[in-house]
């Protein structure tokens, strides 16, 4: 089965869309994460945590993108 070029272009479409939007999010993430600890030093525990797991679940949305593209792009059954 061939994969068309409206596939590939669809590949290429979700992992960067999807970069571009985990980027801007984990960007917006540490900046709100920086102030925080900047008006309140002793949160940066509790924070860093919070701020950690927020990371790993927005790139968990890169992977899911991931795998969708490599799926549009045929590489994977």
């Amino acid at each position: 089965m061939a994969i068309t070029e409206l596939g590939q272009m669809g590949a290429g479409l979700a992992i960067g869309l999807a970069s571009c939007g985990v980027g801007l999010g984990i960007g917006i993430a540490t900046k709100g994460l920086m102030e925080s600890i900047a008006r309140q030093p002793e949160i940066s525990g509790t924070a860093s945590g919070l701020f950690l797991l927020g990371a790993a679940l927005a790139e968990a949305c890169a992977i899911y993108a991931f795998i969708i593209a490599l799926k549009l792009a045929g590489f994977i059954g």
